[in-house]
C-alpha cells in the first residue's frame, strides 16, 4: 500500500528552497535516526547538487544505536573525502539526541566548519540551511544550536510554515525551512516508515495497515520489547494476532466485547512514536548484514 501525500503548499516550499540554495556553504539535511533511507529526500539531493551536506541523525535516543552506527558509516564511506581542498559534495554524518544538547551544539558546528568551501575568520560567518521531511526534528535542531525556544516545536507533520533565520552564538547563520516532501514516493515500504514515525499526517493514513506493517516488523527484530511493554505472557504468532491482544489488554472494546483493533493499531503506532517501546529502527542501511528491516 503506497501512502502518498504532497500538500500544495509544499510546490512553494520546494521553490522557495532552491532560491535559498546557491547561497548556504553548507546543507545541514536532518534526518529520522530510526529510519535515514526513508526520510532522506530526493529533492533534497537533487537540489544541493555539489554542495557539502551534513546528516543529522536526529532522534537517535530511540533508534536501535547499532543499526544507527551502520547508518553513520554508510553516509561517511559513500562520501565524498571531506579533507580535500575543495569539498563540494562531502558528506559527514552525527547522530544527536535531546539529552546531549551540549556535544551536539559543538559538534554541528565543528563539522559544518569543516564542510564549508570558505575559509573561516572575521567576517566569514558559515551559513548553514536545514532541511528534512516533515516532523523529523528539524525545529528541535534549531533550538539545541540556540540553546533557547526559537522555534516552535510539535508532533505533528506541518508545524514550521515559513522559513526562519537564527544567528548562533558562534556567528553561523541558520535558515530553518519548513518540511518538504517529494511529489511521488515510489517505495511502498518507505511510505509505511514515514507513517509509522509520523512524518506523513495521521488524517493521510489508515492507522491499520500502518500498525499491521510496524507489528510484523517488531515481532521480527524486536520481540522482546513487545513482551515487557504490552506484558504478554507469550508472544503472538501473527501481526493481526499482536494488535488483537493489545486491544484486549489496553480495554480497546465496543459493544458486546468486540475489540476494536483501530484503536489498538493507534496504540501500537504512538507507543513506537513516543519511544515507549525502546530504541527500535525500521531499517539498516544498504548491504548491512542486518539487511533492511521491513
Amino acid at each position: 500500500m503506497l501512502i502518498q501525500w504532497y500538500p500544495g503548499h509544499m510546490t512553494k516550499a520546494r521553490r522557495e528552497l532552491a532560491a535559498a540554495m546557491p547561497s548556504q556553504d553548507v546543507i545541514i539535511e536532518v534526518l529520522d535516526a530510526r529510519m535515514p533511507g526513508a526520510s532522506s529526500n530526493p529533492v533534497v539531493t537533487e537540489l544541493r547538487a555539489d554542495k557539502p551536506c551534513l546528516k543529522v541523525l536526529s532522534k537517535s535516543d530511540i533508534a536501535d544505536p547499532q543499526i544507527t552506527e551502520a547508518w553513520l558509516h554508510h553516509f561517511e564511506s559513500t562520501s565524498a573525502d571531506p579533507a580535500t581542498e575543495q569539498p563540494g559534495g562531502a558528506v559527514l554524518a552525527i547522530a544527536i539526541s535531546t539529552e546531549r544538547a551540549a556535544e551536539a551544539r559543538s559538534r554541528v558546528a565543528e563539522l559544518c566548519r569543516r564542510l564549508s568551501p570558505r575559509p573561516s575568520g572575521a567576517g566569514k560567518a558559515v551559513r548553514a540551511l536545514i532541511v528534512g521531511v516533515p516532523n523529523v526534528g528539524k525545529s528541535t535542531l534549531i533550538n539545541t544550536l540556540m540553546n533557547r525556544a526559537v522555534a516552535v516545536v510539535g508532533d505533528k507533520p506541518a508545524v514550521t510554515k515559513a522559513q526562519q533565520q537564527v544567528v548562533l552564538q558562534n556567528g553561523m547563520v541558520i535558515w530553518d525551512s519548513p518540511g518538504l516532501m517529494w511529489p511521488k514516493i515510489e517505495d511502498e515500504a518507505g511510505s509505511l516508515r514515514l507513517a509509522l514515525a509520523g512524518s506523513i499526517p495521521d488524517t493521510a493514513i489508515d492507522y491499520f495497515n500502518v500498525a499491521l506493517f510496524g507489528a510484523r516488523l517488531f515481532l521480527e527484530r524486536y520481540p522482546e520489547r513487545l513482551l515487557a511493554r504490552f506484558k504478554l505472557g507469550a508472544l503472538p504468532l501473527t501481526p493481526e494476532a499482536l494488535i488483537a491482544e493489545i486491544g484486549r489488554r489496553r480495554g480497546c472494546l465496543k459493544s458486546g466485547g468486540v475489540i476494536d483493533v483501530h484503536k489498538a493499531a493507534e496504540i501500537l503506532v504512538h507507543e513506537f512514536r513516543s519511544g515507549g517501546l525502546g530504541r527500535i529502527s525500521l531499517e539498516s542501511p544498504p548491504g548491512d548484514s542486518a539487511e533492511a528491516l521491513a
